[in-house]
Formats: C-alpha cells, sequence, structure tokens
C-alpha cells in the first residue's frame, strides 16, 4: 500500500488525507494541536457547560467541495438547512427587516420584487454583482462599487466583510466576485444555508478520522514538527518533538497555518497579515420560529445564529474587539441578539471566542502573496485555505486546497516510481 504523511489536521489536511485514503493510499496524519480541527473545531466550554463549536462556519449549497467532502467521510446528513434560499436582516438602525428569498435558477427574477430583494435597491442596482465578477485581481471592492448606498449598507457590506473576513471596501474584488460567481449567480439553489449539526466536530472532523482509520490510516495528536530536512530536491526526512522520520519516495503534504509554513519553508511567500473573528455564545435558548441566522446591519454582530439551546453572534474583520473587556464586549453583542429576538436585556451566562488570526486579510496585495500547492521540492506539497484555491479563506477553499495536493502527490509519486 502506499504512504503518504499530511502534517496538520485542520480541514486542509483532513481533506488532503480523506482524498488520500478514498484513493487506497496509507496515510499519517500529525497534527500539534491536542485536538485535530484547526479553526473548525468543537469542545465543551467550562463556563456554559456545553459542547460549543470555536466559531459558526456557515457553507452554502453552492460549495461542491464541502458536499464531496462530507459525502465521502458519510456525514452529509449533518449538514441542515432551508429547502430554500432565504436570509433574514434586521437593521436596527430603524428596526427594519427584511428575508433576501433569491429564487433558485440562475435568472434573477427575484430581483422584480420589492418583497424579495433589499428595501429601498432597484433591481438595477444589482448590476453591481457583475462589475465584482469581472473585476480584475488588483481592484479592491470598493474601487468597484461605491459604499454607500442602500444595497451596500444593508447587504454588501455585511455579505463581503463575512465571505472574507477583510473591511469590505478593503477586500479583493476578484476574491468578491469569485464568491458570488459560485453562489448568489447561480440561484438560491446555490446558496440554501447549511449549517453543522450538531457540532462542527460531529460534521467535519470526527466522521473524517474514522474514515481515515478504516482506510489503514492513522491520526496522531500532540506531534509537533519542527523541521524539515531536505536533500537536493527533496524532502528527506521529518523532524517531529518526538523523534525524526526519514522518507524515502512518500509525499509529504504540509497543511499547517501560513505563519508555520513560512517557518518550516525559509523563502517561501505567504500571505502575512490576517484579520480576527470574535463569536460569542449565550446559553438562552432561541424564541419559537426564530430564523436559524439573522443578518444584523448597524450592529457589532454581523450574524445572529439560533441553535436549540443557545443563541450565538459572529463578527468578522473584529481587530478592533480583540482588546475590549470580554464582559463589556458580551453585553454589546447580547443587546444585538436581544433587538433581534425581542429577549429581555438581562445577560444570560455567555462566552467569547476570539480567533486572532482566524484567516489571511483577503486585500488584492495579500492574494498575489498566496502560493500554490507545489513548492521546490518534488515530494512536497502546500494545502491550507490560505494557498492559492481562488477563493477567500474559506471551508470550500481549505477543502478544494486539500484535494489539489493529495492529486498532485499521487500523480507525482507515481512518476517516481516509474522512473
Amino acid at each position: 500500500m502506499k504512504r503518504a504523511h499530511v502534517i496538520g489536521a485542520g480541514l486542509a489536511g483532513l481533506g488532503a488525507a480523506v482524498a488520500l485514503a478514498k484513493a487506497g493510499w496509507r496515510v499519517t496524519v500529525s497534527e500539534a494541536a491536542a485536538q485535530a480541527g484547526g479553526r473548525c473545531r468543537s469542545y465543551r466550554d467550562p463556563q456554559l457547560g456545553e459542547v460549543i463549536d470555536n466559531g459558526n462556519h456557515l457553507v452554502l449549497s453552492g460549495n461542491q467541495a464541502v458536499l464531496d467532502y462530507c459525502a465521502t467521510i458519510g456525514a452529509r446528513d449533518r449538514l441542515s438547512g432551508p429547502q430554500q434560499a432565504r436570509f433574514a436582516f434586521m437593521d436596527l438602525r430603524d428596526g427594519a427587516r427584511w428575508t433576501l428569498a433569491p429564487n433558485n435558477g440562475p435568472l434573477p427574477w427575484w430581483l422584480l420584487s420589492g418583497k424579495l430583494r433589499v428595501p429601498g435597491t432597484r433591481p438595477m442596482d444589482y448590476l453591481a454583482l457583475a462589475r465584482l465578477m469581472r473585476a480584475d485581481p488588483a481592484q479592491r471592492i470598493g474601487d468597484v462599487i461605491p459604499p454607500k448606498d442602500p444595497l451596500w449598507e444593508r447587504l454588501l457590506d455585511n455579505f463581503l466583510v463575512s465571505a472574507l473576513n477583510t473591511p469590505a471596501a478593503e477586500g479583493s474584488a476578484a476574491l468578491a466576485g469569485r464568491v458570488i460567481c459560485e453562489t448568489l449567480a447561480r440561484g438560491g439553489r446555490a446558496c440554501r444555508p447549511l449549517i453543522a449539526e450538531p457540532t462542527l466536530s460531529a460534521a467535519f472532523v470526527d466522521p473524517a478520522l474514522a474514515f481515515i482509520e478504516r482506510h489503514g490510516g492513522e491520526v496522531r495528536l500532540g506531534r509537533r514538527l519542527r523541521a524539515l530536512r531536505f536533500e537536493d530536491d527533496r524532502l528527506a526526512a521529518l523532524d517531529f518533538a518526538d523523534g525524526g522520520e526519514a522518507l524515502s519516495n512518500e509525499p509529504v503534504i504540509l497543511a499547517v497555518p501560513a505563519w508555520v509554513a513560512a517557518a518550516l519553508l525559509p523563502g517561501l511567500t505567504a500571505p502575512d497579515e490576517h484579520h480576527a473573528i470574535v463569536n460569542a455564545h449565550f446559553l438562552a435558548p432561541p424564541p419559537p420560529g426564530a430564523a436559524p441566522m439573522t443578518g444584523v446591519i448597524g450592529g457589532t454582530a454581523e450574524w445572529v445564529f439560533a441553535f436549540p439551546d443557545r443563541l450565538s453572534t459572529t463578527t468578522s474583520a473584529a481587530d478592533s474587539l480583540l482588546e475590549e473587556d470580554r464582559e463589556a464586549l458580551a453585553k454589546r453583542l447580547w443587546a444585538d441578539v436581544a433587538a433581534v429576538h425581542g429577549l429581555p436585556a438581562e445577560l444570560p451566562r455567555w462566552q467569547i471566542v476570539r480567533e486572532k488570526r482566524a484567516t489571511f486579510a483577503a486585500t488584492p496585495e495579500q492574494d498575489r502573496r498566496r502560493p500554490g500547492p507545489r513548492t521546490r521540492c518534488d515530494n512536497l506539497f502546500l494545502a491550507g485555505d490560505w494557498t492559492q484555491t481562488g477563493l477567500p479563506a474559506t471551508i470550500e477553499g481549505a477543502l478544494r486546497s486539500g484535494r489539489a495536493a493529495a492529486k498532485l502527490a499521487m500523480e507525482t509519486e507515481t512518476v517516481a516510481r516509474g522512473r
């Protein structure tokens, strides 16, 4: 049986390992942390006494790599969502509420209905999305769409900062256009929101670990890679904290954060600016009939999620919130939740989760720093949502990168054996 190593058990690494295991390879996955999943993880929080996710990671029905991955590991039923694309919004500035409801097909007839589009917008306003899909890689979103009209204030600013985890006007117009091209431009059928149930780990991580082990692989947690050892144009050995491991022809996929990869591979050009994401979890059941997710305009929270036992918020590009007092921040975010769902102002039990370097800054400059999956070594490949996937840092991008690296690893190993 052919063997391969994957360094890192985030979704990029798991995506690579699952692809290799599916093709009949025996994979060893080594992860420095005590649990797999990377930034897509679940844990029992002592403050809440509940299992929670570190963040509210949303995927859409048009994310084909996500759907393929979940189908492979037997977890397709752990992504749930409405049968139709419906996105509830509330503007906290004036109390206005509306639901964005694209029709299923790619011909956007929903724009002709004032009840289905953003209040205060006209059908012609949405041509801005087409301009993003034709944007030059050097352009920022603010260069393509003036950040001032109702479409910007009540949809695009919220949607694009969430998709790119970068202040919307500063983000890469080309990356934003790619997201729109693969989701909204294909109609509601491609942008139904899908939420992991009951947790991120249950949907994306635990079934993948079981799949890898069923196919003869192993996952070794708490195993930190200290260095890579090279001989000429090949990676010759892996230097782990618990000892070295020599390589023969086995390919290695390095699926670690950008800053870790740069430290292990001197000379690697990779994104070096990042933005934070802040999530808050509140131990309070949602009111009957609450929307699974609600976009918030004019608040500190950008999205409010309703789970059976709790309510949760997400704020992207949240660098300014990193140093704020935790309880003060919890009160501010709960005020948004209470306004959205008509709940008492009293703060329930809460937890704040701050990811300081959640994703790379999705600006044109940082996008140009993203490497492809190949390295100077013919048996070493890169994977991660920070590599050049054509998308911002998303679950879809992470899984695509893992699959691409696995494909190259298998092709290269086949060529090496044929020499």
